[in-house]
């Protein structure tokens, strides 16, 4: 299959390239990192965000696998990298199960070569704004049992769904799916902190293949709504149970992560 016939376009900023360049990595095109060191301009701060984003998610992972969690649907995956989710797991949990999940048919060549024939994974396409074809999907049936506790991933992918295209509805129809003593783990980026940079970055999104919807630190708090928060609840990227390793390239205020993050659980 050719690139043309994945949808591949490598005029068109990515979000998923995006961040695979902020991360330091090399998927990634000259429109991509024109786009980046756009929004590295007016916040430089964004690069440390991505490693910060990176880091909490690793910290998730393990805390989820230390509760007993043996399945995981991450959704939204991106662009392999080092520490995947199935990794950070097998230290905890060998054995456990986990299902990727991504729109973007570039990011599943990748996530697929990287995966073959590696137990305990699977590799779906899917879209976050359509949830029910996603838990529906003979893959992710096949490889997660919904009658056990789940962990949800959504890091770094809900401000890419649109105020019209339902979020809390989405979040509703993952929930309605999880059984209890199920986790859900979300980062969301938000204006609260920085709002012109916000704005500025909010618009270099727009060129984007997926453009971008901060949230307020309220409305983000929405999203949790039938899940418990866990301690120490919706906070900055850093503030999330830190450990050094994932704070040692992070410098200033927690708030310059400019990504709120949380662990909440299903009673």
């Amino acid at each position: 299959m050719d690139q043309e016939s994945l949808g591949f376009d490598p005029n068109t900023p990515n979000v998923a390239r995006l961040y695979d360049y902020y991360l330091g990595g090399k998927d990634h095109f000259p429109a991509d990192r024109e786009a980046a060191e756009r929004i590295l301009k007016v916040a430089p701060e964004v690069r440390a965000a991505a490693r910060a984003n990176r880091a909490f998610l690793g910290r998730a992972v393990r805390h989820l696998a230390e509760a007993g969690i043996r399945q995981f649907l991450d959704v939204g995956t991106g662009l392999p990298t080092q520490e995947s989710v199935h990794q950070v797991a097998a230290k905890v949990a060998p054995g456990s199960q986990v299902v990727y999940v991504d729109v973007d048919p570039v990011v599943l060549v990748h996530a697929r070569a990287l995966l073959s024939g590696q137990p305990g994974t699977a590799v779906v396409q899917g879209d976050l704004r359509k949830p029910a074809e996603i838990l529906g999907h003979p893959e992710v049936l096949g490889a997660i049992d919904f009658s056990r506790p789940v962990g949800v991933l959504l890091v770094a992918i809900m401000h890419f769904v649109a105020e019209s295209d339902r979020p809390k509805e989405i979040l509703a129809t993952l929930r309605e799916a999880m059984a209890p003593g199920s986790y859900l783990v979300l980062s969301h980026g938000t204006s609260d902190a920085r709002p012109e940079a916000a704005n500025r970055g909010t618009e270099v999104y727009r060129r984007a293949n997926a453009p971008l919807t901060l949230r307020s630190r309220k409305r983000i708090l929405e999203l949790f709504e039938g899940f418990e928060l866990e301690d120490p609840g919706l906070v900055w990227l850093p503030e999330w149970h830190p450990e050094p390793a994932d704070t040692v390239d992070f410098v200033g205020a927690p708030e310059s992560s400019l990504i709120l993050c949380g662990v909440a659980r299903k009673v």
